[in-house]
């Protein structure tokens, strides 16, 4: 049975519903990993917290940390009731979701390959399992980069990137498919920027790792 990890992006996830479902109907094994970053930062603006930045990525002390996982946490309560009684939410610090410190950015972490026995287990009772990216620290981490390093910790056949994005644009266009080398090369010479530099960045990982990544219209390969 194919297996898919599916994130879902947090401004997206009510679109994104009928996808899971459907890949779910169509006998592939499906697991949710999602985001939550416009939701963070309404919940830090409206107690005051500004939000910081550091090459593009969110600075996080323990307030933040704070409001960050009850935000996720939350977002993800409202995916699994989405999805149906076949969810399960499975918080990431509670099931052993690993993640390297980079303490340059606080309390946030670079997650780690990891197979956790909750998703398995999930999988095999033929549910849902909808992951909510906090790693074991607690630490904030990108869900993007979150949902590449379950899927090859898990050893899922392929990654797929739902956002507000239809694929990934280069020269006006949507690309149907992105070499991983010359993504590495596009990212590194500052042509891309926003929210598709992480999915891009995580795609790279995923591709080069033996998996099919996918950013809606666009395939990711080594």
């Amino acid at each position: 049975m194919t297996l898919v990890v599916m994130k879902l992006g947090g401004a997206v996830v009510a679109k994104s519903i009928c996808r899971v479902l459907e890949r779910r109907a169509a006998g592939e094994e499906v697991v949710v990993v999602h985001g939550g970053g416009a939701q963070i930062t309404e919940a830090l603006h409206a107690r005051g917290l500004g939000s910081r930045f550091v090459r593009g990525r969110r600075y996080t002390d323990p307030a933040a940390l704070a409001v960050v996982r009850e935000s996720l946490v939350a977002v993800g309560a409202e995916v699994s009731a989405a999805l149906g009684p076949a969810a399960l939410q499975l918080v990431g610090d509670e099931i052993g979701l690993e993640a390297a410190p980079v303490a340059e950015l606080g309390l946030v972490g670079e997650p780690l390959p990891c197979r956790p026995r909750e998703v398995e287990s999930a999988l095999a009772e033929g549910r849902i399992p909808v992951v909510t990216p906090i790693a074991v620290g607690p630490l904030n981490v990108n869900a993007d980069e979150a949902a590449t390093a379950l899927a090859v910790g898990l050893g899922a056949d392929r990654v797929i990137f739902v956002s507000d994005v239809p694929g990934v644009y280069l020269e006006g266009s949507i690309l149907a498919s992105l070499g991983a080398d010359r993504a590495a090369a596009l990212l590194e010479d500052g042509t891309f920027e926003g929210g598709i530099v992480p999915k891009l960045m995580a795609a790279v990982q995923a591709a080069r790792l033996g998996l099919r990544a996918e950013i809606g219209e666009t395939a990711v390969v080594a």
